[in-house]
């Protein structure tokens, strides 16, 4: 417990005792924030104080959900875009780094923005249905509710992970 910022000194503590940090009207240092992301330590700021009284109520009695962070686990650049009827379009893509995977959410990101997020609905290595694409490999890529794909559409395959 102390008063100020949140500070490199308060995340080396968390690390030690695996314990979450909480702020109250309060901001993190710069690089508080970059060794709680690397270690994993979880920062909770409030500045509402029945707000933070509820939260840790929660968690002492298990019941504060999990805080899930979006985590890129792959990206592709729409190289072409196939029509397929009444199934819609499909991007033929490749993997620029990481994999695809199905069932993945897909971030579309044109001119450097996200205009849309969708789920993989079907995954393609030429004539085969495949449950992944690794870097440097070409695939086809249908999403469930996005088809204005345009080449040069870059699609970031993410996955969630729990934070601890």
């Amino acid at each position: 417990a102390g008063t100020g910022a949140i500070i490199e000194s308060d995340i080396q503590l968390a690390i030690a005792s695996r314990a979450v940090v909480i702020g109250f009207n309060s901001k993190p240092e710069p690089g508080a924030v970059r060794l709680a992301e690397q270690e994993k330590i979880s920062i909770r700021q409030y500045n509402i104080i029945y707000k933070l009284i509820e939260d840790v109520e929660k968690a002492l009695k298990g019941l504060l959900e999990p805080e899930y962070v979006d985590v890129t686990a792959g990206q592709a650049e729409v190289r072409t875009v196939f029509e397929a009827g009444k199934k819609g379009r499909i991007a033929g893509s490749q993997i620029k780094e990481g994999k695809a995977t199905r069932d993945s959410l897909v971030k579309i990101v044109r001119a450097g923005k996200v205009i849309a997020e969708s789920r993989v609905a079907g995954l393609r290595r030429f004539k085969d249905d495949v449950k992944e694409v690794t870097t440097g490999m070409e695939c086809g890529v249908k999403l469930d509710s996005f088809n204005d794909f345009q080449v040069g559409d870059i699609l970031q395959f993410i996955r969630q992970e729990k934070v601890d």
